[in-house]
Order: structure tokens, then C-alpha cells, then sequence
């Protein structure tokens, strides 16, 4: 059984992981997954690059990271937060992980470096952006892509300031997201922001976008997995989780 600890910051979307445990139990048995999960404390529920670099101070993450490990044993940590990653630059993520890594002694990623590798897991090298963030957060991760090797071949934002607004998206709101992307050159679209539900709908995204889409919950799910090996074939949660090649 793969453990994949998850600290998350405030609340908004995080039911979306029990509820796809409980999913995998009824139709992938076999993959023995679980994903237990820390609320993280948060300053100021903003997208606005000060209040997330606040959001993934060092301070507020090692203390959820120890929660964790006290309740459970664990087999990796993800930060489950999009944000709050890549706002502080390609080094400044991986300086993040390595601090939680060194901490717990855990192999540690963080959903913007999931969204990075994913990509390369699908091989799609130009990607389209539906980020629900203001234009100058959502820039941010355009700039954290493209220093992942990633053409952005378009990038729409929606102005949604708080996570707790993004975590009472529905379906249909989630699904216009991705259908307004503008998705001419792209192999993918990526919708970042674990605040949003998407976990149950990942096929129905594609299926209107008529490519893969990568979402944040989605993503961070698939990198701590790949920290611990080769990441089953699971049901319901996109081409991603169809293995095709090997990521780097």
C-alpha cells in the first residue's frame, strides 16, 4: 500500500482525495492507495504573490509535515498546493521540497514540480494554461513552466481571488474553464489549483477538451506516486495515469 502524505493549505477542495480513495477501493482494489492529509495554516486566503509566498513559508509547512508524520507512517509528503509553490521560482520550489525531504526524511515534491513532470510523463512539450487565478499570479506559473521546458502556448486566468471561491466551483463551471482554453498548438491543457475540484471528472474534461488535462489534484496525486516507483494504471483519472513512457 502506497501512503502519500498531502499537506494542504486551508480549506476548500481537499475532499476531492477520500473521495477518490474511496473510489480506487470499489474499482482498482489492487491499488492500495492512501492519501491522508494536514490543513496547513494560512495567513491570508489570497492569490496574491505575498500572501503565498506567506502561504509556503517554511514555518507553516514544517509544522504540517510533522503533524503528518506523528499520525501516520508515510511513504512520501507532497505540498498539495500549486500557488504556493511557484511563486517562489523553479529553484525556490525545489529548495521548498528539499527542506521537507531533509526534515522527514521523506521523498518530497510539491504540485507545481508535479505539474512539470507530468508533462514530461506525456510527453506534451506546449501546453495550454486555464488557471483560475488574477493574470499576474497565473504569469508566475506560465514563468515556472516555461523554465521547465514547457511552451505556453496560451494562458487564460479568471480572476478568482480566494481559494475558498475556487472550492465552490461545480462541474459545469470547471468544465467551461477548460472549454474556453484557447487549445490551437497545445497537447494539453493544465488546470492549476488544488482549491478546485476536479478529481471526479477528469474524462469528462477531456472528453471537451479533446486532449489530456492536467489538473492540480490530479497531478500531485500521479508525482507522489512516481516518487515511489512506476505509477499504476489507475481508472477515471485521465491519460495520465494510462503509463506510455517513462518520465525523467
Amino acid at each position: 500500500m502506497a501512503t502519500i502524505g498531502l499537506l494542504y493549505p486551508g480549506h476548500s477542495a481537499e475532499d476531492d482525495y477520500p473521495r477518490l480513495e474511496t473510489r480506487l477501493r470499489q474499482d482498482a482494489p489492487d491499488a492500495e492507495l492512501r492519501l491522508p492529509l494536514v490543513h496547513t495554516s494560512v495567513g491570508e486566503d489570497a492569490h496574491r504573490v505575498d500572501a503565498l509566498l506567506d502561504l509556503g513559508g517554511t514555518d507553516r509547512l514544517a509544522e504540517g509535515a510533522r503533524s503528518l508524520q506523528e499520525r501516520h507512517s508515510l511513504d512520501a509528503l507532497m505540498w498539495a498546493c500549486t500557488s504556493g509553490s511557484f511563486v517562489f521560482g523553479w529553484d525556490g520550489a525545489h529548495e521548498q521540497v528539499a527542506a521537507l525531504s531533509d526534515l522527514t526524511g521523506l521523498p518530497t515534491s510539491s504540485t507545481s514540480l508535479a505539474f512539470v513532470q507530468a508533462c514530461r510523463s506525456l510527453g506534451a512539450e506546449r501546453v495550454a494554461v486555464a488557471a483560475s487565478y488574477p493574470h499576474d499570479v497565473a504569469e508566475h506559473f506560465v514563468t515556472f513552466l516555461r523554465r521547465g521546458g514547457i511552451e505556453v502556448t496560451a494562458m487564460g486566468s479568471h480572476d478568482i481571488v480566494t481559494a475558498a471561491e475556487v472550492g465552490t466551483l461545480g462541474r459545469e463551471q470547471v468544465m467551461a474553464i477548460v472549454e474556453g482554453a484557447e487549445r490551437r498548438d497545445a497537447q494539453a491543457v493544465l488546470v492549476p489549483d488544488t482549491a478546485m475540484h476536479t478529481l471526479s471528472w477528469i474524462e469528462d474534461l477531456e472528453g471537451t477538451a479533446g486532449m489530456p488535462v492536467l489538473t492540480a489534484n490530479q497531478v500531485t496525486v500521479h508525482e507522489g506516486l512516481r516518487l515511489l516507483g512506476p505509477v499504476p494504471r489507475l481508472p477515471g483519472l485521465g491519460a495520465l495515469f494510462v503509463p506510455t513512457r517513462t518520465s525523467s
